[in-house]
């Protein structure tokens, strides 16, 4: 069983380059990754500026993604963060809304996802409204699919602690009133789920009426605790029955691109090989994919520092490991050392 995979940047903090992201594409898309979601949390226009347009130079380099993904046969989509628009969807928000939605046509994207995420829940008629935006934009957006992700989009409690308490009933009526056509992203049980089971999928689907697309915050390490590691192991808990329970598979991926390619290649092979799938060997095949055997086979003596150690805790191994990993010429040995420098820290706390 195969799910429709693919990469939703979505993270904080430093974003990937552009040549990062067209590398990414062309690698991944010969493995099933069949769309791209652009909506890193550093691009303000998507989200707090999102009624500004975006400068010359960036909407230029959206063209060029948009067409490095046409030519890999890869879907290209973008991520809206309206901030908080469902507080007064006036004509002031509706005109902006409709300038966004025009250069997005333009753009010729397939996928468009509003994202309500890592917004305060506390409105009244929370769930009504929301999807009045999102209907008013699935009726003028020519992408050909919509994807919604609701404030709540996880059972974890730690979005109502943040958002506030999620009103009762919040998924199910987002569920009910939402058009059947359009997609909603899920998390699973926590916001990084280590686990998705089918009958947790199952008992999600029933409530919002559809299968949820999930958004899987794997391998993603962004946040003041998360970046202090390397997430490099192969996917695990993503057992390809779920493959008939979900409408989709995006992976939020790292900070760093290209290691970000190793545990993205074991999730295509834990669907291909369903029940024969075995984490470790797809771990070391995926590695000496991406970064040839000899730097893959150092990646292996290393991961247990890298994601359960962590920067702080080296000790004395944090110079050990850049001496090793500054006798390799490879741009996954260069991200293990900038990540060791100390250049993807990340100083603030944050739910994803």
């Amino acid at each position: 069983m195969q799910a429709a995979l693919g990469i939703i940047e979505a993270y904080y903090g430093t974003p990937w380059s552009w040549e990062d992201r067209d590398e990414t594409v062309a690698f991944l898309a010969p493995h099933g990754y069949a769309f791209y979601l652009y909506a890193p949390k550093a691009d303000c226009y998507l989200r707090e500026r999102w009624q500004e347009d975006h400068p010359k130079d960036v909407a230029d380099r959206l063209h060029a993604l948009a067409a490095t993904c046409r030519r890999h046969g890869v879907r290209f989509g973008l991520g809206l963060s309206p901030f908080e628009i469902y507080r007064d969807f006036g004509r002031n928000a509706r005109a902006a809304l409709a300038r966004k939605l025009m250069f997005f046509n333009e753009l010729g994207i397939d996928d468009l996802a509003i994202l309500f995420d890592d917004m305060k829940g506390d409105a009244p008629g929370l769930a009504a409204k929301q999807v009045e935006v999102v209907h008013w934009v699935a009726e003028r957006a020519a992408a050909g699919r919509i994807i919604v992700c609701p404030t709540y989009y996880s059972d974890d409690p730690i979005l109502d602690r943040i958002f506030g308490q999620r009103p009762q009933d919040y998924l199910g009526e987002f569920g009910a009133r939402l058009d059947p056509s359009i997609d909603v992203f899920w998390t699973g049980e926590e916001v990084c789920s280590r686990a998705f089971s089918t009958g947790h999928l199952a008992r999600v689907a029933n409530l919002i009426g559809r299968k949820p697309f999930l958004w899987d915050n794997y391998p993603v390490n962004d946040g003041k605790r998360m970046s202090q590691f390397l997430h490099l192991r192969a996917f695990t808990g993503r057992p390809a029955a779920i493959a008939d329970h979900i409408a989709a598979h995006a992976v939020n991926p790292a900070l760093q691109p290209v290691l970000t390619r190793i545990p993205a290649l074991t999730l295509a092979r834990s669907y291909a090989d369903g029940e024969d799938y075995e984490y470790a060997r797809a771990f070391e095949d995926a590695a000496a994919a991406v970064a040839g055997s000899l730097l893959a086979r150092r990646l292996g003596q290393d991961i247990a520092l890298f994601q359960d150690v962590g920067l702080d805790r080296l000790g004395e191994a944090a110079q050990r490991l850049r001496a090793a990993y500054a006798a390799f010429d490879h741009p996954a040995a260069r991200e293990v050392l900038a990540w060791l420098g100390g250049g993807y820290r990340f100083l603030a706390e944050i739910a994803s």
